[in-house]
């Protein structure tokens, strides 16, 4: 992991290399963006002067050739970066909207998105690299875990970050919308194609985050077993969450993601707390309680928003420069694709549950097979002139065969 004092150091650039100093890359371009962002003016300002190096002792100015050189590589290094840096860092389309006391700022989406999102990719990983090493492996230390219960030990870890800083954030933008008080708002006015700056930004993290899964997968170096299944996981995170930026169904996607969010961050919070205690499992039992009721609402809200909300909306065209997709066709792709993920999450838990029940009862069923052992009782072992009980020699008739010493007066 980055961050981390090594005392093996790998060739440059070599597989090992990258793996153990993925997040420091990272940091150092996040690193040239910012420092773009923060002498823009003066690039702008050194456009007027010129440079010019005359020399006649070529030895004698080898080191300031040198010296030059490596100046004018940053100088135009931080000078393409200084004129693209807000396109890395800030979300970009954006529109002033009239309203009836004054003009706010709205934003939509565009081919320029990509630019953004990549900036952040950068940002999370280097997140994950700090997570990692300053908490996770500190406290995994501590429990001694195998290599099964130690990768699934990272995972939830850093799960568990993620879906707390989401819901509290998610939470906070749907209640400053009013989505919340307002539920009609999630299919009226379709096409949502301005969105608040909150909004926008929330999306662009989202799919950073869920992005930089999948190289992570190559950094922690996961192994085969758990690769199929994380990669399942990680495109529905990416198909639905792109889907509803895309289709403008954002409102009713930050819903739902809530809703989502919540429940993985039992599970996972669950998971963490069985490694450090294998007999604490009550919070998996909240946590199979609460699933089963929110596929209900994910599955009811789906239904009531996009099956009968918008398809009492008057707009139903399919215009994508406007960005309209309201038509009978992608509502039941929609629908199909979200019915599809939740029936396909519940014959998992399901599954899962049978098996974890089968496992108990197995266990229960060999604990009852199996006799409790008699204790023998002390062997007496005869022997010519006696026997041995208790390691004491004793003769037949129970006496000791020692002399006994008279005491002196």
């Amino acid at each position: 992991m980055a961050f981390r004092r090594r005392t093996k150091s790998y060739p440059l650039f070599s597989q090992e290399f990258v793996i153990h100093n993925h997040a420091d890359i990272g940091f150092c371009l996040v690193l040239c963006v910012l420092i773009g962002l923060m002498f823009e003016n003066i690039f702008i300002m050194s456009q007027r002067n010129q440079i010019t190096v005359t020399s006649h002792h070529s030895y004698a100015c080898q080191p300031l050739i040198y010296f030059l050189s490596v100046w004018i590589c940053l100088f135009w290094t931080f000078y393409v970066t200084a004129k693209t840096a807000f396109l890395f860092i800030l979300p970009q389309y954006n529109v002033s909207v009239p309203t009836a006391d004054s003009e706010t700022v709205h934003y939509h989406y565009g081919p320029k998105d990509l630019v953004t999102i990549l900036f952040y990719i950068f940002i999370t990983i280097i997140l994950h690299a700090v997570v990692q090493e300053y908490i996770l492996d500190k406290i995994s230390k501590r429990l001694h875990l195998s290599k099964v219960k130690h990768s699934k030990f990272n995972e939830s870890g850093q799960l568990v970050v993620f879906h707390l800083s989401s819901v509290i954030w998610c939470f906070y933008v749907v209640v400053t919308e009013g989505y919340l008080t307002n539920p009609r708002s999630l299919w009226e006015d379709y096409p949502h194609v301005y969105l608040p700056f909150q909004v926008k930004f929330f999306y662009l993290c989202q799919l950073a985050y869920w992005l930089h899964a999948l190289p992570e997968l190559y950094f922690q170096k996961v192994r085969k077993e758990e690769i199929p299944r994380q990669l399942q996981y990680i495109c529905l995170y990416l198909v639905h969450i792109a889907g509803a930026y895309l289709l403008n169904l954002s409102r009713l996607g930050l819903i739902l993601l809530l809703l989502q969010y919540s429940t993985e961050f039992l599970f996972h919070t669950a998971r963490l707390f069985y490694f450090a205690d294998e007999n604490n499992e009550k919070l998996f039992n909240a946590w199979a309680a609460v699933f089963g009721v929110t596929r209900l609402f994910i599955l009811t809200l789906a239904v009531l928003a996009i099956g009968f909300g918008l398809a009492r909306m008057e707009n139903q065209a399919f215009d994508p420069e406007r960005g309209n997709f309201n038509t009978l066709l992608c509502r039941l792709c929609v629908l199909l694709l979200v019915c599809a993920a939740q029936a396909w999450l519940m014959w998992r838990f399901i599954h899962s549950q049978l098996r974890h029940w089968r496992e108990y009862w197995n266990e229960q069923s060999a604990k009852r097979r199996v006799p409790a052992v008699p204790r023998l009782p002390a062997r007496l072992i005869k022997r010519e002139s006696g026997y041995h009980e208790n390691g004491v020699v004793k003769a037949e008739n129970g006496t000791s065969p020692r002399t006994k010493k008279l005491k002196s007066p």
